[in-house]
């Protein structure tokens, strides 16, 4: 069984190519805690991986923008890609700032063995990769994943077994529309109701409160560099740019889902290709849905 060894792994590979970053710096501008809104690198991160009923497994990746608000855009191409293989195998071109974790999964044989599948990452003159093996202290189970979001099942005791929540994009899976045109995209997602939701943070038994103030306890703990955050009031979606060229933005771009279904409203002020992810999360693991979207300078729009 994983222990929280694979997140320790992957914060030291954070840690290790920020001091590889100062080291190569003069001892007067070596200033680790510098913020960067734009400009800096990328690293790419093997969260750890997870075994498949018919003998395969997944790797699963996240990866840590430096910046804390630029949003590039790196092509699956000599800058980004995954190896052995076909360069592209699913990897997210656009990046949102800061920690995002356990983002995609990559499927790889039952005979996978001792192989390294590498992700690889080049921005601002800096090559990155992530490693992914099969070490055994670097499987995953859905307690690690949840404990390491800031979800609701961190202990292995007494968590109730979980089934991971299903979802799906209404209509086509690839779509045209003209630049400065709005899409309204509908998602159906499903779950088992496990885990409960907790009950609302002010009505918190076990939440400490000094002078009045209420505190962030365990399960409270700031996830606010995640995009896509663990749900704490059921069953909900959150929608993403995974690829394309202009910053998107969505309206809703997260909602708990009602009745089955989940709406967002998506504009394009840029012509392109874009993907756009659903993740429907349970307040322990996000399964990811997508839906391409052509934008192009006409005025006609088709497959919505």
């Amino acid at each position: 069984m994983k222990t929280r060894s694979a997140v320790l792994i992957g914060a030291v590979a954070i840690m290790a190519a920020t001091a590889h970053s100062n080291a190569q710096l003069p001892p007067s501008v070596q200033l680790g805690q510098v913020r960067h809104t734009s400009g800096d690198n990328f690293v790419p991160v093997f969260e750890g991986w997870e075994k498949n009923s018919d003998g395969s497994f997944n790797m699963i990746f996240g990866y840590m923008n430096r910046n804390y608000k630029e949003q590039p855009e790196i092509p699956v191409g000599p800058d980004n890609f995954i190896s052995p293989g076909e360069q592209d195998q699913g990897q997210p071109t656009h990046f949102y700032p800061r920690r995002q974790q356990f983002m995609f999964k990559v499927r790889v044989p039952a005979d996978f063995g001792k192989k390294e599948l590498v992700w690889t990452i080049t921005r601002s003159g800096r090559t990155e990769k992530a490693y992914g093996t099969l070490l055994m202290e670097e499987q995953l189970t859905d307690v690690v994943i949840s404990e390491n979001r800031g979800g609701l099942a961190n202990d292995s005791v007494t968590a109730q077994p979980n089934k991971p929540p299903t979802i799906a994009i209404d209509g086509l899976a690839s779509r045209e529309v003209a630049v400065g045109q709005s899409v309204t995209l509908i998602a159906n997602a499903a779950d088992d109701g496990i885990p409960k939701p907790p009950p609302p943070r002010e009505n918190n038994p076990n939440r400490a409160v000094v002078d009045g103030v209420p505190l962030l306890t365990v399960r409270d703990r700031p996830t606010s560099q995640a995009i896509v955050k663990p749900s704490r009031k059921g069953l909900a979606v959150t929608w993403i740019q995974w690829r394309g060229p202009g910053e998107l933005t969505f309206e809703p771009m997260n909602e708990v889902v009602k009745d089955g279904k989940s709406t967002t409203t998506v504009a394009f002020a840029m012509p392109g290709t874009y993907v756009i992810r659903a993740y429907a999360d349970d307040g322990v693991v996000a399964v990811p849905a997508d839906v391409t979207i052509v934008v192009g300078r006409g005025t006609k729009t088709s497959g919505q």
